[in-house]
C-alpha cells in the first residue's frame, strides 16, 4: 500500500471503519522532539500509531485544544478516559499511555459542533496535565514503538489475524465487503494489527491494553484470541440465521397452502371458522401444556379446521376446544403464607372453633416450611349454622387463594361430577372442571357443601364419583367424561361440610379428616352477636351504631327464650327483628335512640318461643332427667315411666327408634335381674305393667345415650326413691350392667346447662371428652363418673 493513499471505508454501527493513512506531508515537525502538546481526552475511543479516525468535538476544552492545535502544527496529544461518564477529566481519569494525533481534517458540522479527521502518530507517556484559561496542556515523554519480531511465529500469528478478520468481514452483516479490500492491501504488519485492533468489537478498556504492549507478537497474539472468538459467535448466528431461514420458508410453505385452502372453502360457503381458529391458537401458543394435552388440541383444531361452521358438530367441538384453552393447566394463583395473619382472619371471621383454627393453623406451617405438599381433604361435621362454610371462605382468604363453592345438597346425577361424554347432545363438563375454568387458577380452595345430603338413585351415584375427587393418591389424573383428558387437582385444597356423618359413605369418609364443629355455648352467642351479627344487621337495616344498643341481658334472654339451635341462624333473624323495629321509630322520628332491655323483648318478638323446662323440685318415683344430642345440639329429655296392674309387660311411646326400645328393654331385663339388691321384689313387678314415654312425642327419637335413663327410671319407679331432680344422665347400658360411652358430650353438657342442671352422670370413658372442653362451659357443674349401674343408682336415687 503506497504512503500518499488514504482508504475510505464506512460500515453502518460506528459510523464507519477508521481510515488509514500515512504521513502524507514530509516536513512535520519530528515526533520526537515534542514533550508538550494540547490534550484531547477521547471518552470511548482508542487511537492507534498509522490509524486515521473521524472525532466529533462538543467539550468546550477539548474545543479550544482543537482551536490550538490547529493553528500550530495541527499536532494532539490523544489520551483515552477510564469512565466515558467524566466531564472534565483530571490525570487519574486518564490512560497513562496515549497517542500523538496530527489533524488531517477539520469539519464544521450543521449542529455546531466541530469534527476532526485525525491520524495516529506515535506512542507516548502521560506525565502532567496543565490547566490553561481555556484547554488542558499535556506533558509527556515520547515511547518507542512495540519491537516488530522477524520470525515465523510471528508472520504466522500476522497471517491468521488477516485472515480471520477477512473471514469475520464476510460473515457479519453490518460490514461492507470493501473493508476486505482495505485489509487485503495493507502490507505492513504493525499497520495492520493496529488498524484490525482499532476496528475490534471490544471496550476501550481492552484496546487501551493492546496499545500498552511493548512486542507486537504479543499484540498479535492477544488479537487473534479476540478474533477467533468473535469468528465462532458469527458462525453460531449464522447456523442459527440458515435454520430460521429454512423454518420460515416450510412457514411459508404452510400459509400459501392454507390461503389456499381458505379460499377454496370460501368458495363453498365453509369460510366461518377462520375468526375462531386463529383466536384458539392464539390462546393455544400461551399455554404450558404437557406433550399428550398440546397433541389432542392440535389434533381437535385440525378436526375443527375441516368442518362447516354451519354444522351442529362444529359448535361442539368449537365449545370442547375452548375449554381447553381456558381451563389454568398449572396456573397457580401465589400463596402468601403468613401464619399470624392467618390466624387473625380466621379470628376475626369467627369466635371459638379454636380446634378447627388449630388444624387450619398446622397444614398452613407444614405448606410454609415445606413449600410442597398434598392438600389434605378436610370435613367439618356439626350442627347447622356454627360457620363450617364461611370457615372454608376464611381458608382461602388466609391462604391467598380463589374460593370456590359446591352445594351437593339433593345431588343425584353423576355427570355433575364428571361431566357428560362430548357424544350426547348438550354435553357438558362435571362441575369440578367447571369450577377450575371460572376462577382461572389450578389451586383453589373448593368447599364442598352439604356432602352428607347427596343422593343415589338410576342416574348413577355421586358420591362414588367423588371417591376420585377426594383422594389424594388419586386425584392428579382426575378424569372429566367431557374433557376426556387427565386433570391434576391434587393441588385443590377440598373442604368438606355435613351435618351428619351417618349418611356418607363409608369408603368417602375414610377419604376426609373429620373436624367436629360442635355447637355455641349462650355465653359465646352473646359474644358472636356482639362482634358480629349485631354489625351486620345495623349496617342492613341502615342503622348507626350510635342509634340503637342491645344490653347483654337482652341478648342472653333472646338466645334462651326465643332461639334453640346449635348455630346463630336463628338469632340472626331475631335480631334482624329488632333492628326493623327500631328503624321504625327512628324513621317516624318518635325517638332518636333505641335502648332494647329484657323487657323490650316482649313488645317487639312477643311471647317467648322457648321457656326454660323448670326443674321440678318434687319429682315423683319413676321421672328422670336424661341428655340428647339433635341435630340442631344437645337437649334435655323427661323420662317419664308408670305402672298399672297388668303381667309385666313394657309399653313404649315417644316415636321411639328401635335402638331406644332395646335400651329400655336392656333396662327392664337388667333391673329384673338384679332387684334384691337394688330392694325391689321381683314378684311385685310381675304383676304390674310399665309404660314408658319420651316426651316430645312428635319428634323421633333414636340413639343408645338413654340406656341409664331408662334404668334410672324404672330403678325409681319400682323402689319409690325418686331421682334427684338436679341431675342429668347419658349413657349406653349393656345386660350386665356396665355404663358405656357415648358421643356429643360438650352440646349435651351446654344442653344441661341451659337447663339449669348442677349434676352430670357420665361414662367413665367419657372423661377425657370432658378435659378438651374449656373449663368456661364447665363452670358450675359437678361430673360423676361411672363404669357400671350400681354407681349411677347409688348417685341419682334419693335415699
Amino acid at each position: 500500500m503506497s504512503e500518499d493513499v488514504i482508504l475510505t471505508v464506512f460500515g453502518e454501527d460506528a459510523g464507519g471503519f477508521p481510515m488509514i493513512s500515512v504521513d502524507e506531508e514530509q516536513n512535520d515537525v519530528p515526533i520526537g522532539d515534542v514533550k508538550e502538546l494540547p490534550l484531547l481526552p477521547l471518552r470511548n475511543t482508542v487511537l492507534f500509531p498509522g490509524v486515521v479516525v473521524p472525532i466529533s468535538v462538543g467539550r468546550e476544552q477539548s474545543l479550544a485544544a482543537v482551536e490550538e492545535a490547529y493553528k500550530n502544527g495541527k499536532l494532539l496529544a490523544v489520551v483515552t478516559q477510564k469512565d466515558e461518564e467524566t466531564s472534565n477529566p483530571e490525570i487519574d481519569d486518564v490512560y497513562r499511555i496515549g497517542a500523538v494525533a496530527k489533524i488531517i481534517k477539520r469539519l464544521q458540522m450543521p449542529d455546531g459542533g466541530v469534527t476532526v479527521i485525525v491520524q495516529g502518530k506515535g506512542r507516548f507517556h502521560l506525565d502532567a496535565i496543565e490547566e490553561t484559561k481555556k484547554y488542558q496542556v499535556a506533558k509527556f515523554t515520547p515511547l518507542p514503538d512495540p519491537v516488530l519480531p522477524n520470525s515465523t511465529e510471528f508472520k504466522a500469528v500476522v497471517d491468521s489475524v488477516r485472515e480471520t478478520s477477512m473471514k469475520i468481514v464476510q460473515l457479519s452483516p453490518n460490514l461492507p465487503s470493501e473493508a476486505n479490500i482495505a485489509i487485503k492491501n495493507i502490507d505492513t504488519d504493525d499497520f495492520l494489527l493496529n488498524f484490525v485492533a482499532s476496528n475490534l468489537n471490544e471496550a476501550p478498556s481492552e484496546k487501551q491494553k493492546i496499545l500498552e504492549l511493548e512486542n507486537y507478537l504479543d499484540s498479535a497474539s492477544q488479537i487473534l484470541g479476540i478474533l477467533d472468538k468473535e469468528l465462532q459467535l458469527l458462525e453460531i448466528k449464522s447456523q442459527i440465521q440458515d435454520k430460521v431461514r429454512s423454518d420460515i420458508d416450510e412457514q411459508q410453505r404452510n400459509y400459501f397452502l392454507n390461503q389456499q385452502l381458505k379460499t377454496i372453502q370460501e368458495e363453498l360457503g365453509e369460510n366461518g371458522n377462520v375468526q375462531d381458529i386463529e383466536e384458539l391458537s392464539a390462546k393455544a401458543a400461551k399455554k404450558q401444556w404437557n406433550d399428550n394435552v398440546r397433541e389432542i388440541f392440535e389434533k381437535g383444531l385440525k378436526r375443527l379446521q375441516r368442518l362447516n361452521s354451519q354444522s351442529p358438530e362444529y359448535g361442539v367441538q368449537l365449545n370442547y376446544m375452548e375449554l381447553m384453552v381456558e381451563l389454568p393447566w398449572d396456573e397457580f394463583s401465589e400463596e402468601s403464607i403468613d401464619i399470624q395473619k392467618a390466624a387473625k382472619i380466621l379470628d376475626r371471621d369467627h369466635y371459638g372453633l379454636d380446634k378447627v383454627k388449630d388444624r387450619i393453623l398446622e397444614y398452613l406451617a407444614v405448606l410454609k416450611l415445606k413449600g410442597d405438599m398434598k392438600s389434605p381433604i378436610l370435613c367439618f361435621a356439626g350442627p347447622p349454622g356454627v360457620g363450617k362454610t364461611s370457615l372454608g371462605k376464611s381458608i382461602a382468604e388466609a391462604l391467598g387463594r380463589e374460593y370456590i363453592r359446591m352445594s351437593l345438597g339433593g345431588l343425584h346425577d353423576e355427570s355433575e361430577i364428571r361431566g357428560h361424554r362430548r357424544t350426547y347432545i348438550g354435553a357438558m363438563p362435571g362441575r369440578i372442571i367447571q369450577s377450575m375454568k371460572k376462577v382461572g387458577t389450578s389451586n383453589p380452595v373448593i368447599v364442598l357443601d352439604e356432602i352428607d345430603k347427596v343422593g343415589k338413585d338410576f342416574r348413577g351415584d355421586p358420591s362414588s364419583a367423588l371417591l376420585e375427587v377426594l383422594d389424594p393418591e388419586q386425584n392428579t389424573t382426575f378424569h372429566d367424561n367431557y374433557l376426556d383428558v387427565d386433570y391434576d387437582l391434587s393441588k385443590v385444597l377440598f373442604v368438606a361440610t355435613a351435618n351428619s356423618l351417618n349418611t356418607i359413605q363409608p369408603a368417602l369418609r375414610d377419604r376426609m379428616e373429620i373436624i367436629h364443629v360442635s355447637g355455641y355455648s349462650v355465653e359465646e352467642k352473646v359474644q358472636i352477636a356482639k362482634k358480629h351479627l349485631l354489625k351486620k344487621q345495623r349496617e342492613g337495616h341502615g342503622l348507626k351504631a350510635t342509634q340503637i344498643t342491645i344490653r347483654d341481658k337482652a341478648l342472653e334472654q333472646l338466645i334462651t327464650a326465643y332461639t334453640r339451635e346449635s348455630g346463630v341462624r336463628g338469632l340472626d333473624r331475631e335480631l334482624a327483628s329488632v333492628m326493623r323495629y327500631s328503624a321504625r321509630l327512628i324513621a317516624s322520628e318518635e325517638v332518636e335512640k333505641v335502648s332494647v332491655k329484657p323487657a323490650d323483648l316482649l313488645k317487639i318478638l312477643g311471647p317467648t318461643k322457648f321457656d326454660k323446662e323448670a326443674l321440678q323440685k318434687n319429682v315423683p318415683p319413676g321421672v328422670a332427667v336424661g341428655l340428647a344430642w339433635t341435630s340442631v345440639g344437645g337437649d334435655i329429655l323427661y323420662i317419664e315411666s308408670v305402672r298399672s296392674p297388668g303381667k309385666g309387660g313394657l309399653q313404649l311411646t315417644g316415636n321411639l327408634g328401635d335402638v331406644m326400645k332395646e335400651s329400655a328393654k336392656t333396662a327392664l331385663s337388667f333391673l329384673k335381674s338384679h332387684a334384691t339388691e337394688i330392694g325391689i321384689n321381683v314378684e311385685d313387678m310381675k304383676q304390674w305393667d310399665v309404660h314408658i314415654h319420651v316426651p316430645e312425642g312428635a319428634i323421633p327419637k333414636d340413639g343408645p345415650s338413654a340406656g341409664i335413663t331408662m334404668l334410672s327410671t324404672l330403678a325409681s319407679l319400682f323402689s319409690g326413691r325418686p331421682v334427684r331432680n338436679t341431675v342429668a344422665m347419658t349413657g349406653e347400658i349393656t345386660l350386665r350392667g356396665k355404663v358405656l360411652p357415648v358421643g356429643g358430650i360438650k352440646e349435651k353438657i351446654l344442653a344441661a346447662k341451659r337447663a339449669g342442671i348442677s349434676e352430670i352422670i357420665l361414662c367413665d370413658q367419657n372423661k377425657k371428652h370432658i378435659e378438651e372442653i374449656d373449663d368456661s362451659y364447665l363452670k358450675g357443674l359437678t361430673f360423676h363418673y361411672v363404669n357400671d349401674m350400681m354407681e349411677v343408682l347409688e348417685i341419682a336415687l334419693t335415699e
